[in-house]
């Protein structure tokens, strides 16, 4: 692999040239880019808190490691149900070659075991209490920078969580099946805009269910299309369309948020696209009485 060229495709993939986040990615990004990931020895691994397995990761050719810290909402960061998903078809792609490692640091291991179960995810997790991985490795806060895909020697060869961005998803086959990184000129560019990056639905019952439309403009030269959209908690739900939105045109999004609890509530929708500063996000916020 080109040495910097993985720098190069992670600024298209996360940093936007409105946010001014380009300097920091690349920053983080060429301090992993090759570096060694370095694993505790008896590691523990169970499915749903419970049957201990040997769980086997290290020497294969490839393998995907992400990290989750204690920090903020566990249910929210871990999106289990979606891992499910992509696990089952990078299987299928792979032929089950490519393992998936779940280290994660949970300080309530009894919330983490009810999370597991309750989203019905049966993949081996390593409940890493002491946090050894994180010690061993200093890993970025940010956890858009907590998930790698690493080769037989355990080595950085690309960054991001494929479940997270469907544009990391898609880097990862790429690599996985040798075709290696894309050159800057054979990425897709484009520019969208968003008609709000904030909803605030104000003050409203619990029972009271809010919805919303919201345009997303395609401001460049080239088809935009949107991937993915994820939220930051399953209270929220996003219909949207896939079909190429046509440059000067626009697609719409349609934000459901279903109360669960009485509040102040912030919530993050991202958007991926073919966008190079994706994913681009909405904040929801309100009131629940």
């Amino acid at each position: 692999m080109k040495r910097g060229l993985l720098v190069i495709v992670a600024i298209s993939l996360f940093a936007s040239c409105a946010d001014d986040r380009s300097a920091s990615v690349a920053d983080i990004v060429s301090q992993w880019e090759g570096r060694e990931i370095l694993f505790p020895e008896n590691s523990v691994f169970t499915i749903q808190g419970r049957d201990t397995v040997d769980f086997q990761f290290q020497n294969a050719p490839y393998k995907i490691l992400t990290y989750v810290d204690s920090v903020g909402c566990m249910s929210c960061k871990l999106q289990l149900m979606n891992w499910s998903k992509y696990i089952q078809e990078l299987d299928s792609v792979t032929g089950n070659s490519v393992p998936v490692a779940f280290f994660i640091n949970a300080s309530d291991q009894k919330e983490l075991s009810y999370i597991t179960r309750r989203d019905g995810f049966k993949h081996p997790v390593c409940f890493d209490e002491k946090d050894e991985l994180n010690s061993l490795n200093q890993f970025s806060a940010d956890m858009t920078f907590q998930t790698f895909l690493l080769n037989g020697e355990n080595r950085v060869v690309g960054i991001g969580n494929p479940v997270h961005n469907a544009n990391v998803k898609a880097l990862y086959y790429r690599i996985i099946n040798g075709e290696g990184l894309p050159e800057a000129s054979s990425r897709a560019k484009t520019s969208l805009a968003l008609e709000a990056n904030e909803i605030d639905f104000g003050r409203f019952g619990i029972d009271e269910a809010q919805m919303r439309k919201v345009q997303v403009t395609n401001t460049g030269s080239e088809l935009l299309v949107i991937n993915d959209v994820t939220t930051s908690c399953g209270c929220t739900e996003v219909e949207f369309s896939r079909e190429p939105v046509r440059p000067g045109q626009s697609t719409e999004l349609t934000v459901r948020y279903n109360p669960d609890e009485k509040g102040f509530f912030s919530k993050t929708i991202s958007i991926y696209s073919n966008v190079g500063s994706t994913p681009a996000t909405i904040v929801l916020k309100g009131n629940v009485e």
